[in-house]
């Protein structure tokens, strides 16, 4: 039974091939941004990324007529739960359209279900971008033309807080955890049970990340907007894409502010220490949603194998709950996971309408 998995990003696409949980293949396809820059949007990509799928596989030795079936991460759709949805013609519609965002990880639902269509397969995406199982009380922002969000790192977000459950011998069903994403976006989420009832929308809320600023104080944000410094489009970018530890460090990698701190850089480690200031405070912030009943505070993502910073950070947060690390992503092992239970008749897809 083996399973083609499609995890497409900004500059890679990575793909691998399972035989049931035994992965055969785990391989990133690069993809520059000079050659990106061809092309006007995200989906006109979608031949040559398909193409290249498709040849790595047969680089490989992947006979792609013995794939059983294809899962994509799920990029932007109608927000709505956690969960594996098969692609159909809604959910082409609304991804290929960009209809609730655009974002490469769209691409994980079309490539899918163009090659399933190919060998006449089937093909799912699961836990979408647009997951949002916030509870009521999280959704008020405090200005009614603002409503917040459930969006997080959902893929990792749930793959992790399952296999933190499973360590700690509890049901996923009854665990509480407070799981913190950190890469190149930070999403630190409450999970209750089976569902992410809070958590900070990388895009705007919570730490500040390596390019992204955060939370922000409103009335300052609201006078430099209005300040005829930035224009809207130089504002967004600044905020989304321009701020953070890129402001400050002028780099997008986290292993030079590492290196720049250790030797003892000023600015380097005003900024290591206050992201790690921040990223405990959220900790705390969704530790009170749960009600301080916390079984585990569980890190994730590529700063996770830095153990000093997750030590700077735990100084901070140990005595709320015991701390669990699982460095990098699960997303590949997730979506194999996923796709096998669907097999097995475990789970049962959803049905997308629009």
């Amino acid at each position: 039974m083996k399973n083609l998995i499609l995890n497409p990003g900004s500059t890679s696409t990575k793909i691998a091939v399972f035989d049931a949980d035994a992965m055969l293949l785990s391989k990133s396809i690069i993809h520059t941004q000079e050659y990106l820059g061809k092309f006007a949007s995200i989906m006109e990509q979608k031949e040559y990324r398909s193409q290249a799928v498709v040849d790595t596989c047969s680089e490989q030795g992947i006979v792609l007529a013995e794939i059983a079936g294809v899962i994509g991460i799920g990029g932007f759709l109608r927000p709505g739960v956690g969960g594996v949805y098969e692609v159909n013609e809604a959910v082409l519609k609304d991804l290929v359209a960009g209809t609730y965002g655009e974002h490469a990880a769209n691409l994980g639902g079309v490539l899918a279900g163009e090659i399933a269509a190919r060998l006449g397969i089937k093909a799912y995406i699961a836990d979408p971008i647009s997951t949002d199982e916030m509870q009521e009380a999280a959704r008020l922002s405090g200005l009614p033309d603002i409503v917040r969000t459930g969006k997080c790192h959902t893929l990792n977000q749930k793959a992790v807080a399952a296999r933190a459950a499973r360590d700690l011998g509890i049901p996923r069903e009854s665990c509480n955890l407070v799981v913190a994403h950190l890469g190149g976006g930070i999403s630190i989420a409450a999970h209750r049970g089976m569902l992410i009832v809070d958590t900070s929308d990388p895009r705007g809320e919570g730490p500040f990340c390596m390019d992204r600023t955060g939370a922000l104080h409103a009335l300052e944000l609201a006078k430099l907007c209005y300040s005829g410094k930035y224009t809207k489009e130089e504002m967004l970018k600044q905020i989304n894409g321009g701020g953070g530890v890129v402001a400050y460090c002028k780099t997008r990698d986290f292993r030079d502010v590492l290196r720049m701190h250790e030797e003892k850089d000023p600015t380097a480690t005003a900024v290591y220490e206050a992201l790690a200031y921040q990223i405990a405070k959220e900790i705390g912030s969704q530790t009170a949603v749960l009600r301080g009943k916390v079984d585990a505070i569980v890190f994730t993502g590529g700063m996770a194998y830095n153990e000093s910073f997750i030590n700077d950070i735990s100084e901070y947060v140990s005595c709320f709950a015991k701390i669990i690390v699982y460095p990098g992503e699960s997303e590949l092992e997730a979506l194999a996971a996923y796709i096998c239970q669907v097999q097995s008749g475990e789970i049962k897809p959803i049905v997308y309408v629009n």
